[in-house]
């Protein structure tokens, strides 16, 4: 039967056929899960398939499988290992999968209800913990050795892990005894052996390597917790020891020769002392409110702690009141785990678009069939890259599991196995070599994964970024142009290219909403006097990929001319100080789009001009040698085209003050720069004396 069969409720008159499918489905996903550590669904989606079989078994109990998933705990252990049987079951808590206050608030009812508590009675004291995301493990320690590991397999019977435990160093081989806290007879300890995030993605950052390398059998995991359990479950324990493991105490099994506690809250600090890690989020509350704010407070967390959580535990404090209490079907009435919206879903793959982003780049997207996760209804999730839709081989038709946390872009993890076998995929992806959006070419630079889009000055996707890099300061300087504006003006159809913004007039602007008439008039007077600039400053604005500042005032410097630079060869270019093999791809790349030469040509007949450089191989400097400092306001060059304009002529600018200094080039309300100079005896020169330097050689 085919996973996506499950999502479609069958007619009243098959529920019996439904219980069954419900059976075969739910063991073949507990085997991968929990024997060959190949999980195929995500944890919300056999939730959701377990539940309703439940309903459906109370229901109609004459129905029920003696192989029913829900008279087990979990699946059978592996054949590798030696099997353990537990002294004291290994149980799961029932799982509340309201993930809204009113779970939190129901747990708490139905505890007052079995504990025939009255309304106004004492509120029930709880601890609170968090529900890892990880493995189950039941740690045996005799006289304070430890002597046995084993997983929770069928909760009955599982697996001796001893030796692949043994190599995780927060797990004591030997208790710490006190004569406040002497260590009991014998003591099981459970908790959860887990991998932490930065250590999941350093060990998937290794396997990529060994792939590339051509290892055989080497392979990345899809989670944490997959990477997890398939390190304690390797037959080597050489390999379990590479793999880097965590873990976490929260409970007591088999415990012979007393451990003097009345709580919950105080086994864990007994636990804590014989030298087990205790969550440091644990704690103790009261009531439902006290639950409810856990719930809220954790999960707001989630996306920031080093490790995964689905959700949060609760449990009666006190160890009189959880015997009362007892266990109802095999789960205790006193604990319950709390979720959170499911972080991973299951859904099909209706296309894969390719989207442009403001700087460029293009994505690959799968366009999904709605489907509810991490608290959102997602239709969409992205494949980062070629190599990366490749390497998942995710194709239109298929089954993918798709992942959102917190506020982070939706991503298809992985594609169900399934699927790979289906006569309905499409074909493989591939990423177009033209921008969908506009045509220009896309290119993929050696060494990196994305492919970019070339037409940047032409490129609508591309338009608002285009914009604001074009008139930032250390550019060609379009004073009052920001982000607010330029989506306006982009937004009402008033800018396409950048030519537009100097055809731009005072009625257009002045009508823009918020737009008050001396704001439109200071736009259109900044856009006039940033017509003046420099040739690297223009440069720069263009945004060809990889050219800076400093790479744009080498490139002016050496050509002289713009057209020089637009016709340059890849040979010429390389020719630049600081320009190798990929600027000047980049740079010819760039200039091979017409419409690009087109928007050059566009900006100068709107007036854009600067003064004139000859090209490094013919002009002398005038200025070469000489360090200058800048200090106040001159009053027609910015302080950055100051700069440009001394750089070009083979000077420094330095940003203080020394006797090395050749000029102080000083402007109106210039401060302690000025005053230094004048102490050290370094000359002071005005704007018009700068000019002048520069028109006649020193």
């Amino acid at each position: 039967m085919h996973t996506s069969d499950l999502f479609s409720a069958p007619p009243l008159d098959a529920k019996q056929q439904r219980m069954a499918q419900l059976c075969d489905v739910l063991q073949h996903h507990a085997h991968q899960y929990y024997v060959l550590d190949a999980p195929e669904v995500p944890d919300a989606v056999y939730d959701q398939w377990f539940q309703e079989l439940q309903a459906l078994e109370v229901a109609h109990p004459q129905w029920r499988r003696p192989d029913s998933p829900t008279q087990r705990v979990g699946g059978k252990p592996l054949d590798g290992f030696d099997t353990v049987r537990h002294a004291v079951p290994m149980l799961s808590i029932r799982t509340e999968t309201d993930t809204e206050s009113s779970g939190a608030q129901a747990f708490d009812t139905r505890v007052r209800k079995e504990l025939e508590l009255e309304p106004d009675a004492t509120q029930v004291e709880y601890v609170t913990e968090l529900k890892f995301d990880g493995l189950a493990m039941n740690l045996r320690y005799e006289a304070g050795i430890l002597v046995q590991a084993a997983t929770r397999g069928d909760g009955e019977y599982g697996e001796d892990v001893t030796q692949n435990i043994r190599t995780i160093g927060q797990i004591p081989l030997r208790l710490r005894a006190s004569s406040a806290l002497p260590v009991p007879d014998i003591l099981e300890v459970r908790g959860e052996v887990y991998m932490r995030r930065d250590d999941f993605e350093a060990l998937n950052e290794r396997q990529r390597e060994r792939i590339a390398q051509g290892e055989r059998g080497e392979k990345t995991f899809v989670n944490p917790r997959n990477a997890a359990a398939g390190a304690v479950r390797q037959l080597d324990p050489a390999i379990a020891a590479a793999r880097p493991l965590s873990f976490f105490a929260y409970g007591v099994g088999e415990v012979r020769g007393g451990v003097d506690v009345a709580t919950h809250h105080e086994l864990l600090l007994a636990l804590k002392a014989w030298g087990f890690p205790v969550a440091d989020l644990t704690a103790t509350t009261l009531g439902a409110a006290g639950l409810v704010e856990f719930h809220q407070r954790i999960g707001s967390l989630r996306d920031t702690l080093p490790y995964d959580i689905d959700g949060v535990v609760y449990k009666v404090n006190k160890l009189a009141l959880q015997q009362r209490l007892g266990f109802v079907s095999r789960e205790p009435r006193w604990a319950v785990a709390h979720k959170y919206p499911a972080q991973e879903q299951l859904t099909t793959v209706l296309a894969i678009d390719v989207q442009v982003g403001r700087t460029g780049k293009l994505t690959p997207v799968a366009k999904l069939a709605p489907v509810f996760v991490g608290g959102v209804t997602v239709t969409n999730a992205t494949l980062h890259n070629e190599d990366e839709a490749r390497r998942k081989d995710v194709r239109v038709g298929d089954t993918v599991i798709v992942r959102r946390a917190g506020d982070v872009i939706p991503e298809v993890v992985a594609v169900v196995p399934e699927s790979l076998a289906s006569a309905q995929r499409g074909s493989l992806f591939t990423m177009p070599h033209v921008c969908p959006v506009c045509g220009s070419v896309a290119v993929r630079e050696e060494d990196e994964a994305d492919y970019r889009c070339t037409g940047g000055l032409f490129c609508s996707a591309q338009r608002k970024q285009a914009i604001l890099h074009f008139a930032q300061r250390r550019a060609v300087e379009v004073e009052g142009l920001g982000e607010k504006l330029v989506d306006q003006l982009v937004d009402a159809g008033l800018i396409h290219t950048l030519p537009d913004l100097y055809r731009l007039g005072f009625t257009a602007l002045a009508a823009l909403e918020r737009m008050a008439d001396k704001s439109a008039q200071n736009v259109v007077d900044a856009l006039e006097k940033s017509k003046e600039t420099t040739l690297p400053r223009f440069l720069f604005g263009l945004g060809i990929r990889h050219v800076g500042e400093a790479t744009a005032k080498a490139l002016a410097r050496h050509f002289g001319l713009i057209d020089a630079l637009m016709d340059a060869t890849m040979e010429q270019l390389l020719e630049v100080n600081d320009v190798g093999p990929t600027v000047a791809q980049s740079i010819r790349t760039f200039f091979d789009q017409a419409h690009n030469r087109e928007v050059v040509e566009q900006l100068r007949a709107c007036g854009i001009h600067w003064p004139a450089l000859e090209a490094a191989s013919d002009a002398p400097k005038p200025l070469a040698g000489l360090t200058f400092v800048i200090t106040g306001t001159l009053p027609t060059l910015g302080r950055d085209a100051a700069k440009d304009l001394i750089e070009a002529a083979g000077a420094k600018v330095s940003g203080s003050v020394s006797k090395k200094t050749s000029y102080v080039l000083a402007g109106s309300e210039a401060g302690s720069k000025l005053d230094r100079a004048r102490e050290l005896g370094v000359a002071v020169i005005d704007e018009a004396a700068l000019r002048q330097m520069l028109e006649e050689p020193t």
